[in-house]
């Protein structure tokens, strides 16, 4: 781990509800998170919920209810059509 922490990738998952997100964000889509900067293409509403997650797994913490120490699941804050997201610490 550098002193920038673990790069952390985020994955679309699925959307629930109609499966569509308003801002164009489908499943499969990746971004690599390498420091405290919004990723290009990446909702800041989304990201603003995941902020805290991340930070955790780019310092090396962990999240107890998680089976994979080094994942953990959120979705955003559409109540309509949720995204989920998946969170993957990469280690080099």
């Amino acid at each position: 781990m550098s002193n920038e922490g673990y790069e952390v990738e985020i994955k679309v998952k699925e959307i629930l509800g109609k499966g569509v997100c308003a801002l164009g964000i489908e499943p499969e889509d990746k971004w690599i998170v390498k420091g405290d900067r919004v990723p290009d293409n990446m909702c800041s509403w989304a990201f603003s919920i995941m902020f805290p997650m991340l930070q955790v797994l780019r310092y090396g913490g962990e999240f107890p209810w998680e089976e994979n120490k080094d994942k953990t699941t959120l979705c955003c804050i559409d109540p309509n059509n949720p995204v989920v997201f998946e969170l993957t610490r990469i280690k080099s």
